[in-house]
């Protein structure tokens, strides 16, 4: 009996066909509305949108299974906060203040092959999710890339170095993303807390552009791009 109820309770045949027919409904108006936002992936999905999504999610989840919830309501609300994104895109496309509101502004990366520490940070990124989108577009160190962008929706843009500009820079690879044990002299050395770029004597040499001295030297690569 105890399992039973956990399981069944009180839910009857003709309720649980009622189910079946409020799910299928609600989850039509679901894909109904995201087609209508124009939208055709999660990673292009701003955090404005995000939450579009989100609060449909939760206005179609309960009249799914709950008796007394008329579906007419949810589909009301539903329509009410398409309206209201509507509205906002509209209103964000004529004011770049309440675009910027919504939507945030693109994160600066990379600049001419260093990391842009402030913005890093105020984004909260780690190295490792920055160069593992860079590795997925076949960039092997940071002297490859003139700018990488963190977009506004998530994906990350980034625009190379022509090969004759090609300069030395940070490898972001696991195995190449190591501190030098020895110095090779007339071998310039990349700090892997910034990316700067200089010919070292001492390992223990403290950046002179991020002034860090505890993450270490690694190697400079200035291989050009493989196509």
């Amino acid at each position: 009996m105890g399992n039973s109820r956990i399981f069944i309770y009180d839910t009857t045949w003709s309720f649980a066909a009622e189910i079946v027919i409020r799910t299928v409904i609600m989850f039509g108006l679901v894909i109904l509305l995201l087609r209508l936002t124009g939208k055709r992936g999660v990673r292009q999905l701003t955090i404005f949108e995000l939450t579009i999504i989100l609060s449909l999610g939760s206005i179609a989840g309960d009249p799914m299974f709950t008796e007394d919830l008329p579906l007419i309501q949810a589909a009301l609300i539903m329509s009410i906060v398409l309206l209201l994104y509507r509205l906002c895109t509209w209103f964000a496309s004529k004011h770049k203040a309440f675009e910027l509101l919504l939507e945030g502004k693109p994160t600066y990366i990379v600049e001419n092959g260093l990391l842009v520490l402030e913005d890093i940070e105020k984004g909260r990124m780690s190295h490792d999710e920055f160069f593992t989108e860079m590795r997925k577009q076949g960039v092997r160190h940071l002297g490859q890339v003139h700018m990488g962008l963190l977009e506004t929706d998530g994906e990350f843009s980034v625009l190379l170095f022509p090969d004759d500009e090609t300069q030395y820079g940070l490898p972001i690879f696991p195995k190449e993303f190591q501190p030098a044990q020895f110095i090779k002299q007339g071998h310039p050395y990349a700090c892997m807390h910034c990316g700067q770029v200089e010919y070292i004597s001492d390992l223990n040499k403290i950046c002179e552009r991020c002034h860090h001295n505890t993450v270490g030297w690694a190697k400079a690569l200035n291989n050009k791009i493989v196509n």
